[in-house]
């Protein structure tokens, strides 16, 4: 489905009753969402979408008092720049946007594909555009009295899955006649998941003109005290990891998990991923390879911070080879598995 206007209602069996006002029924809805993306990498852009993320109180759990002067007077002043700066290195040219819109895009058309005639599908990011509320308003006006929504974030965390929930739930709050709404629980240890998963890596290994020493897989990061209240994400990162490194039937040494895109002072999850790359490459490792299980999509942290920023560190201190592996996106191990967790989450409703 485009953005560029409301989705077409389908056409009913049973005419409504003359004189009835128009309005579409009967439809099942699918809205994939992923966490967000500028529309732009200039200052103003960038520093809107910063606002709105860093904004979360599930992404920053500081006390208001102390985090708005913080925001609003250091990080938006200077992490704009920043950031427009990494994301202009990855930016595509082509349709002038980010590759995480272009991968999201892509996959809402091929599962709208894989699903025809069953199920209307659409997108949207946590953050920025297009946004949650707008995309189940225009879902519903289709026809969708059902929908499932499915954050793409396979490990949960309160950062990403559970605010995904709740701005969808947010968008029920303002609505006289609300749609029923399922969500995508995490599925980091769905055996069709670590399948796709250990395919990708295989494919995107046999093309390398090196074979790795070492692959680490790499999650995004989280503070450490979001864990020790209770949070399951580094639980749920540890479980795929092991079951990624039985599926690929790799010894334990082989495979190493790693915490990226850590942000301020407080301690986050370890080990460090930039660190663990550049102790690597002081230990002798020649070649090594990234891959990011935690991630649905490519996006700055893995085409800039993972392919630009570490293969620098690796080769900067003594490493010869550096691969990023390419996340699932909308590859066909990718398209399997979100077909597979629609239709799985489905049951009952098709």
């Amino acid at each position: 489905m485009t953005h560029s206007s409301a989705p077409t209602p389908i056409a009913r069996t049973h005419p409504l009753p003359s004189g009835h006002p128009p309005v579409a029924f009967g439809k099942i809805g699918l809205l994939l969402v992923n966490l967000g993306t500028p529309d732009a990498t200039d200052y103003w852009s960038m520093r809107r979408y910063l606002k709105e993320f860093l904004s979360d109180r599930r992404v920053i759990e500081v006390p208001r008092l102390i985090w708005w002067p913080i925001l609003n007077l250091v990080i938006l002043t200077i992490r704009p720049k920043r950031s427009g700066h990494a994301y202009e290195q990855i930016w595509n040219r082509e349709r002038n946007e980010s590759p995480l819109r272009t991968i999201t895009r892509a996959q809402s058309e091929k599962l709208a594909q894989a699903l025809a005639g069953e199920v209307v599908v659409d997108w949207a990011m946590r953050y920025g555009t297009p946004a949650i509320a707008e995309r189940i308003e225009a879902l519903k006006q289709a026809g969708c009295e059902r929908i499932l929504v499915m954050p793409l974030y396979p490990q949960y965390a309160a950062a990403t899955t559970a605010t995904v929930n709740d701005k969808v739930f947010d968008t029920l709050k303002a609505m006289r006649w609300q749609p029923a709404i399922r969500t995508l629980p995490p599925y980091h240890d769905d055996p069709v998941y670590i399948d796709a998963l250990a395919r990708s890596i295989e494919r995107s290994i046999a093309a390398l003109d090196f074979e790795p020493e070492r692959v680490l897989a790499s999650f995004h990061g989280l503070p450490k005290s979001y864990f020790d209240k209770g949070d399951p994400y580094h639980c749920h990162c540890h479980k795929t990891a092991r079951l990624l490194r039985e599926r690929l039937g790799w010894p334990k040494e082989r495979l190493t998990l790693t915490f990226q895109s850590r942000f301020g002072r407080a301690e986050w999850l370890q080990p460090y991923t930039d660190a663990t790359v550049e102790a690597l490459a002081k230990s002798g490792v020649k070649r090594i390879a990234v891959v990011s299980p935690g991630f649905s999509a490519d996006c700055v942290e893995t085409l800039e911070e993972i392919a630009m920023q570490n293969r620098d560190i690796f080769l900067e201190n003594g490493g010869e080879n550096f691969a990023a592996l390419p996340c699932l996106n909308d590859s066909a191990e990718g398209m399997e598995l979100l077909e597979h967790l629609a239709r799985r989450e489905l049951r009952g409703w098709l």
